[in-house]
């Protein structure tokens, strides 16, 4: 099992991958929220070695695939291989209302633009004619001039969020791993999506020994009965913001809770947000929130993942660090 972990914008990045590095971990990720999330990664390849860069995620659709190509090329390169382009879709209203970049048929989409990237950078590094010619993106211009020189340590890997099944077909037809949503129950993953990507990887002729899935989950963490009670409700604001999504909404309805997601859809616009969190029975918290010790967690995840899952994430905070030392290497052991 990898497991990952975040590291801040700017500067301070390079420092805090290197103590991710020197703690263990496999992968260094940057999200894209009020920063961009490819900077902190070139600072992070130069302080480090051997932990691999990852974003987690960066908005695929507020950008083209050549954009994304040259980003994904420069970062691989300048980590000597050790870059993974992590994107997701964002909401329509985001990628419109924010960006001011089309919307349409997003599983479609992606699914294009990450075989426009294969072929823009199999124009880089195979010297292949560039000759794309898709729905939604178009490329077939390139010159020897705008072709980069440093090629030796080929294509990055890319990796794409998904929740629903048309979007989990996807990565597992063109990407080389899933990031699978933190908006999850044991049951969705066991049941749903982690059989989906592997009848796809083999409906595709695809070895799952090459595709990587990865997978975080709520989790409520403390040292006493009060800490964990005091991260559960925190939780709970989350998973009932999640879950007004209507692309989540599947979650919700294979454990039979078909009305919960429009109930919460109409409070959030209605921005009763204290009343969507009140709103979730206890059984909802308890589907999506692990509770316990930092090490009861860490129990509890692997056997939720049992063998299925290829990284992951604590998603909570230990200061002493022999501690986490220890915690990393519980999580890894098999």
């Amino acid at each position: 099992m990898k497991i990952s972990a975040g590291i801040p914008w700017g500067f301070e990045a390079g420092p805090a991958a290197k103590a991710l590095e020197d703690q263990g971990y496999d992968y260094a990720a940057v999200a894209e929220t009020q920063h961009d999330p490819f900077i902190p990664l070139a600072f992070a390849a130069e302080h480090t070695e051997r932990i691999g860069l990852t974003t987690g995620i960066a908005v695929a659709f507020a950008r083209n695939p050549m954009i994304l190509a040259n980003l994904g090329h420069d970062l691989n390169s300048l980590s000597k291989g050790r870059f993974m382009l992590g994107l997701g879709t964002q909401i329509a209203a985001h990628i419109t209302h924010r960006f001011s970049m089309p919307w349409s048929h997003p599983a479609a989409r992606m699914r294009e633009m990450v075989r426009a990237m294969h072929a823009i950078w199999d124009t880089w590094y195979l010297g292949e004619k560039l000759d794309f010619r898709g729905e939604f993106y178009t490329h077939t211009l390139m010159t020897h001039y705008f072709t980069p020189l440093d090629t030796q340590y080929g294509r990055p890997k890319i990796a794409l969020a998904a929740v629903g099944p048309l979007m989990t077909k996807v990565a597992a037809e063109v990407a080389d791993a899933m990031l699978c949503h933190a908006f999850t129950t044991p049951r969705y993953l066991q049941e749903v999506t982690i059989p989906q990507i592997e009848t796809t990887l083999a409906e595709n002729g695809r070895d799952r020994s090459k595709f990587e899935i990865v997978a975080t989950m709520f989790t409520a963490v403390g040292d006493t009965e009060e800490e964990v009670q005091k991260a559960r409700t925190r939780l709970r604001q989350q998973v009932s913001f999640y879950g007004s999504t209507p692309a989540y909404k599947g979650v919700f309805e294979l454990h039979g809770w078909n009305d919960l997601q429009p109930k919460l859809n109409r409070l959030s616009k209605e921005g009763k947000w204290d009343e969507m969190a009140a709103s979730l029975p206890e059984e909802v918290v308890d589907a999506f929130v692990i509770p316990g010790t930092a090490e009861q967690v860490v129990d509890q995840l692997k056997t939720v993942f049992g063998g299925k899952i290829d990284r992951t994430a604590f998603g909570f905070d230990i200061k002493d660090p022999d501690r986490l030392k220890a915690l990393i290497q519980r999580m890894k052991a098999s």
